[in-house]
């Protein structure tokens, strides 16, 4: 059904157009969350205030229109997705305000849960709630499916360290629970609902039967349904209604803020693996170790460790375990050290009777405590990675209690048979006897759809009701479970559940079939499918992990969204389908606009780089392959061609001045229809590059130094207070440090191809990457020498991939770690300094060296919450610099009383600085700053 027309207008006079989508890539982007179910919005509403909010639910409530709220759209059961209109978060829901020494902190909900924690850490604090998702599942999520986690349990999940809520409900009222104010006025307009609620909880608390029913389902990790319990553990209605607020999934209301008891976050923790004969002895371990001192309790079943034992990185001898072995992950926390031994001896003492086929012993470690937990966190990728192409991944999660958990695995291990999912696998948070289950499920044909239906029966049957288990532990029920709510529950607390929903929602317009449904197959219908599109993305599962660190994030479109169009693009090609449209649409959402840096790979579960698919598709629309390879053979001639243009751009700096400079050049570029580049004050001047003579040779330790070709064409900004180019600052701190440099024969003419190869000329780039690599060998003399490269992009191009094992090829961060801090003696300043992480940097594993080297430099080191790409992407800051933009658009309020800042990257800097309001530079210069050689 179409959408009112006098809505639509309303809602139009409320938001400014360019955040109201309905175009049909955006809908299509929008209409997929990390569940395998599919609904395309009619109309996608950015809202940036809670102003809005309560003017479009009065608008729907009055006109009757469904809405859907969305956070981050990690849910796994299908509750972020819309047929009608879906409202998600913008910018503007990033609040977070400290408590009382960090024992409360109070979140807007589009705060990530992440972020929460690395702003409680220096408190020693944290959220309660850790779902895996944390690092992209943002509060309001959390909060509204009541996501716990490994270590969370139920008594440290949302609903149990909820200290106060602020909330719209679906006719547009507001209510703060920590205003009384607000408590004031909401007890007067809104009386008859309180009467009702406090009726119904007073009824449900008569019926023992019920009460009892209710308590015994939450004494499990459950979010089957609406949050019961509020009716039983609080009296004051106001309790009652922001608890049952806590799970509700978005069906009754939204939330605008909530506020948090948090819980310690203990700096010493240990890690060990136990490995038993069987399932039975396994879980009979779990009672006892929940007695014990432990924060998290992992099962994984043979399969589970069968599907990781060949990846990388794996111990050797989980291929070696039998068949029927079962194992525990188990963690310790403790303040202190000694009392952490105290407490590794008792918990190893309370399951001493049992036989172990493996033991790897509490470990503090590191290496080793990173390696067992890789375990447990690569066996849900590891399904993934095997799936069959069209095919998706399904990760269920149910609970038993705990004195049945044995036989539970063992059923349900039985099930996957009966049904025929041999890949299926089964891990946990075991102390709670949560199980997650994970397999693989085709939707392309009536036959799969009935398997999936008869195994989902089958599953229901024997949790909900053999058990007395539940259905959903904490990934809420979604659209797959809202048929199986009756079985779980019982009628009479299903239409208590009803009741809620009616007198909190009474024209049904909150996110209607989620978690009840009175259609009985809601959970086979708008079934998502995954068709083959391309190999590099083919593996996919849309969980959307990749957004928060992606720079389109909000401007066009995020990696999952350019995989779902892309896919979509496909099919339609398949079936026939006119896709030109789309594909129009798509160029610059998802081809021209993406920075193809490949942070996405670094937070997806199977490593998917989507920007090799980009990649591949500029490549396939490369015009010009005759003019790359003239450029690649006359590179020389190339590079004079930039500092001329350098050189001419700063000749109109100093006659224009900057500010009328900048304004002409927005004119010039929006006059060519976006074609010209785009100046910014923090352009480059053009360095005076004489090729380095041959030095005379010495006994000094030597090192082949590659400037890059921006190093050979970049000089400072004409605005900065620092007129030494990286280059000359870089052969002085070699230097200083005692180091004979030596540069690579025709350094000119050399580059390591990353020019050519982001614009899709593949041919061209791989052709000048191979000619710098003979060239470094011959300078390193066939790699005795290390290679110094001064721009961490251009050294993840040199080392990817790099066949040469003789080659020992160092970016900044790892030289200086490795050769300069013991030949320098630091003196590190008392001046705040903001260090950007390139996403190169983190590619090549440097992330925290780059900041451990920055702290031996300053006592105020201050990295950007949210900035992980700044988006410069190369030359797409001149190019297309609405994307550095947005990507840097939080950066200024958050380094303002940094004096300088540092990164590894020229081009980088260049945005940066542009900006932030200080001056960007290389971290040689801070290194340089404040060291002198050791005597």
């Amino acid at each position: 059904m179409s959408l009112p027309a006098d809505f639509l207008a309303a809602t139009r006079h409320l938001i400014p157009a360019e955040r109201l989508f309905d175009d049909p890539l955006s809908t299509l982007a929008f209409g997929t969350d990390a569940s395998f179910y599919r609904l395309i919005p009619q109309l996608v509403v950015r809202v940036e205030s809670e102003t809005e909010v309560i003017a479009l639910l009065r608008l729907a409530n009055s006109h009757q229109v469904p809405v859907t709220f969305r956070a981050a759209g990690t849910s796994l059961s299908g509750q972020a997705i819309s047929d009608s209109v879906l409202i998600v978060l913008g910018d503007h829901w990033n609040g977070r305000e400290i408590r009382h020494g960090g024992a409360q902190i109070r979140l807007q909900p589009g705060v990530i849960g992440a972020a929460a924690n690395a702003v409680l850490a220096p408190l020693g604090r944290k959220i309660g709630p850790d779902p895996a998702s944390i690092n992209a599942a943002k509060i309001g999520g959390i909060v509204a499916n009541n996501s716990s986690g490994m270590c969370c349990g139920t008594a440290q999940n949302s609903y149990h360290t909820l200290a106060g809520l602020r909330l719209v409900l679906a006719d547009g009222s507001l209510l703060d629970t920590e205003d009384p104010a607000s408590v004031a006025a909401f007890r007067r307009s809104h009386a008859p609902l309180l009467a009702q609620l406090d009726e119904l909880a007073r009824q449900t608390r008569a019926n023992s039967e019920l009460a009892s029913r209710i308590r015994h389902k939450y004494r499990l990790k459950n979010t089957t349904g609406l949050s019961l319990n509020a009716l039983v553990d609080f009296t004051d209605p106001l309790d009652i209604l922001s608890h049952l607020m806590v799970g509700s999934e978005g069906t009754l209301g939204f939330i605008s803020a909530v506020t948090y008891d948090t819980v310690p976050e203990h700096p010493h923790k240990a890690s060990a693996l136990l490995v038993f004969p069987d399932v039975e002895s396994c879980c009979r371990a779990v009672p006892l170790l929940k007695q014990q001192p432990v924060s998290a309790v992992e099962l994984l079943d043979r399969r589970s460790l069968r599907s990781v034992e060949s990846m990388p990185g794996m111990p050797e001898w989980v291929g070696t375990l039998s068949a029927g072995a079962c194992a525990l992950l188990i963690e310790t926390r403790a303040s202190g050290a000694e009392l952490l031994s105290e407490q590794i001896e008792r918990i190893m003492a309370s399951v001493a009777q049992f036989p172990r086929e493996k033991q790897v012993d509490f470990s503090t470690d590191p290496k080793v405590y990173n390696q067992l937990w890789k375990i447990r966190k690569d066996t849900f990728p590891a399904v993934g990675a095997v799936r069959a192409t069209g095919t998706t991944v399904i990760i269920e999660d149910v609970t038993f209690p705990v004195e049945v958990l044995a036989e539970g695995v063992n059923r349900l291990l039985a099930l996957f048979d009966k049904h025929g999912y041999a890949e299926a696998i089964i891990f946990g948070h075991a102390l709670e006897g949560n199980l997650h289950f994970v397999f693989t499920q085709g939707f392309d044909s009536e036959t799969e759809k009935g398997r999936y239906e008869a195994f989902m029966q089958d599953v229901a049957q024997l949790v909900a009701v053999e058990f007395a288990g539940a259905l959903k532990a904490e990934h809420g029920t979604g659209r797959n479970m809202a048929p199986f709510v009756e079985l779980e529950w019982g009628r009479e607390a299903y239409q208590l559940m009803w009741a809620i929903k009616r007198l909190l929602d009474p024209q049904g317009i909150l996110n209607p079939d989620v978690v009840l449904s009175d259609d009985p197959q809601i959970h086979l219908k708008n079934l998502k499918s995954l068709p083959a599109a391309n190999a590099i993305v083919d593996k996919c599962i849309e969980c959307g992990f990749c957004e928060p660190v992606c720079p389109s994030n909000g401007l066009t479109l995020t990696p999952r969204q350019r995989i779902v169009i892309w896919r979509d693009i496909q099919a339609r090609k398949c079936a026939g389908i006119d896709t030109r449209e789309l594909e129009a649409a798509f160029q610059h959402q998802g081809i021209d606009s993406c920075a193809a840096t490949g942070l996405c790979a670094q937070r997806c579960p199977v490593g998917i780089n989507t920007g090799d698919l980009v990649r591949e598709l500029r490549a396939g629309q490369a015009r010009h392959p005759g003019r790359a390879d003239w450029l690649a053979g006359h590179f020389a001639t190339t590079l004079k061609g930039a500092r001329l243009s350098l050189m001419l751009a700063g000749m109109a700096q100093r006659l224009l001045g900057a500010p009328r400079l900048l304004k002409l050049s927005r004119s010039a570029r929006r006059w060519s229809g976006e074609r010209l580049p785009q100046w910014t004050p923090a352009m480059p001047q053009a360095l005076r590059w004489v090729e380095p003579p041959p030095v005379r040779a010495t006994d000094k330790p030597k090192v082949v130094y590659l400037p890059a070709c921006i190093s050979r064409v970049m000089g400072p900004a004409a605005g900065s207070d620092e007129p030494v180019s990286l280059f000359d600052k870089t052969c002085a701190l070699l230097e200083k440090a005692g180091f004979e440099v030596i540069f690579p024969a025709g350094l000119d003419e050399l580059c390591c191809g990353q020019p050519f190869a982001s614009k899709g000329y593949l041919e061209q780039g791989e052709r000048k990457r191979e000619e710098l690599l003979a060239a470094l060998l011959a300078a390193s003399e066939q790699g005795r020498y290390p290679i110094y490269c001064d721009t961490s992009p251009c050294t993840l191009r040199l080392v990817q991939g790099m066949p040469d094992a003789r080659l020992n090829l160092y970016d900044p961060v790892r030289f200086i770690r490795e050769h300069l801090l013991e030949r320098l003696a630091f003196e590190p300043i008392d001046t705040p300094v903001a260090v950007h992480v390139t996403c190169s940097t983190q590619h090549l594993g440097e992330a925290e060296a780059l900041l451990a080297v920055a702290r031996r430099c300053s006592t105020q080191v201050v990295v950007p919450e949210g900035i992980h790409c700044c988006g410069f992407a190369g030359d797409k800051g001149f190019s297309l610099p609405a994307l550095n933009d947005h990507a840097l658009r939080s950066l200024k309020s958050a380094v303002q009383h940094c004096e300088l800042g540092v990164s590894t990257s020229r081009t980088c800097e260049i945005g940066l600085s542009s900006h932030s309001g200080i001056d960007y530079r290389g971290l040689v210069y801070l290194v340089d700053r404040v060291t002198r050689p050791i005597a």
